[in-house]
């Protein structure tokens, strides 16, 4: 898990799945914050940070799975 924190992807993926939370969040319970703009960009955030998080940079190496 700490290793997956040194990967920029890893990082990018994190952000931008913490701000689709807060934006689908504060437009189910805040009246200020429902608007659907703020629902349509948090369903793409939340997808685009997904994506994100799985793609793995560089080759898969049993060896440090192994020592994990």
């Amino acid at each position: 898990m700490f290793r997956r924190i040194n990967e920029l992807s890893f990082v990018i993926g994190l952000f931008f799945t913490m701000v689709a939370i807060i934006l689908i969040g504060g437009f189910m319970i805040s009246v200020t914050m429902f608007s659907k703009a703020n629902l349509y960009t948090g369903i793409v955030f939340l997808v685009f940070g997904l994506a994100m998080m799985l793609i793995r940079s560089g080759p898969k190496n049993d060896v440090e799975n192994k020592n994990e």
